[in-house]
């Protein structure tokens, strides 16, 4: 039975750190979390769309902690082109996150139709940039909460048939749906899966606005495939956390509850619990080190003098994460974990 090991710092491919106080708060919890590597969302207040933007976004980041790579994305609007697409790989901008209309925080400015956007991905395409996709299907009579997710999947499908050299990475799957849709596109293609959602069900978040996001948790059977996947030891899936941070009132005290659930400061510990209990910690380290790394084409980034290590010792999560009157409250709240966390020289 294992009961330590020692790892990579984990790169997570899939971070949202907010601005002004709530980015101050949440920021260092990557490294507290385990994670050398924050993949950044864009979808600020306003959002970020230019090179210029995410450059100085970068900035302010690595203020807070410098010992984080963060690599940064664009938000794709009808605004982008690909003109900019092109400054933005040569500044060292990596990818270009797709939301669909209306569907999550800050998503207003998001897409409707993918057509009009070809041009976008043909200019990724040629700088080797990364197409990142919330996949769901924006809100209509047609569709819910529960549907969206597999709705979106023929348009996943089309995209990498048309643009066969363009990385794209289906974010936050939770579906068994997405993960054999994932599976049957060419190598161009890969899925993200997030702590929260090996964890949770459509259950979990019916009574508990600390475990609602978008996408929503689903069902037992996707939630079997989602790990099923992550342990499996294929190359497509990889952590991308989505941890998603809001104030607390905005979780309880608001008229609508904000979806985000935020797992940065224990997010090796909620994934280990996972992997160890289908006894398949010898895949871990592949899940939330490697795996993302190659795909973003980044092996060598946030690796150097420390490593992780993982103990098999209870450990609380906190209860709350609190800057004054800023209070966020993270995922499993006072629960009990059984592994810890320590960073350790190389």
């Amino acid at each position: 039975m294992t009961t330590s090991i020692t790892i990579p710092p984990a790169a997570d491919f899939h971070v949202h750190l907010r601005q002004d106080a709530l980015m101050r708060l949440v920021t260092p919890t990557v490294r507290q979390g385990g994670a050398s590597i924050a993949y950044v969302m864009p979808n600020l207040t306003p959002p970020i769309t230019t090179t210029e933007m995410a450059m100085n976004y970068k900035k302010e980041l690595q203020a807070i902690e410098p010992n984080v790579e963060f690599m940064m994305t664009l938000y794709l609007t009808a605004d982008l082109t690909v003109e900019e697409v092109k400054n933005a790989a040569a500044a060292g901008v990596s990818g270009v996150k797709v939301y669909p209309a209306g569907v999550t925080t800050n998503s207003s400015a998001g897409v409707s139709t993918y057509e009009p956007f070809y041009p976008i991905f043909a200019a990724m395409e040629e700088v080797n940039m990364v197409l990142n996709l919330h996949g769901e299907v924006p809100p209509s009579p047609t569709n819910s909460v529960l549907t969206a997710e597999h709705d979106f999947l023929p348009t996943l499908i089309d995209l990498a048939k048309r643009f066969p050299k363009l990385r794209i990475v289906l974010e936050h799957c939770t579906t068994k749906d997405a993960i054999e849709t994932v599976k049957k596109c060419g190598p161009n293609v890969a899925g993200s899966i997030t702590a929260h959602h090996l964890h949770i069900t459509i259950d979990s978040w019916a009574d508990n606005p600390f475990c609602f996001c978008k996408p929503v948790a689903k069902t037992p059977e996707d939630r079997a495939a989602l790990i099923e996947a992550a342990v499996s030891g294929d190359p497509r899936f990889f952590l991308g956390s989505d941890s998603a941070p809001h104030p607390r009132e905005k979780k309880t005290g608001a008229s609508r509850t904000a979806a985000g659930v935020f797992t940065q400061s224990r997010l090796l510990s909620y994934v280990a619990e996972i992997f160890d209990k289908q006894g398949k910690m010898d895949k871990f380290e592949d899940f939330v080190s490697n795996f993302g790394r190659k795909f973003y084409q980044v092996e060598g980034l946030g690796v150097g003098a420390e490593k992780v290590k993982l103990t098999k010792k209870p450990v609380k999560v906190e209860s709350e994460v609190r800057d004054g009157e800023l209070v966020v409250v993270p995922f499993m709240a006072t629960e009990e974990l059984q592994w810890d966390i320590e960073w350790v020289k190389a």
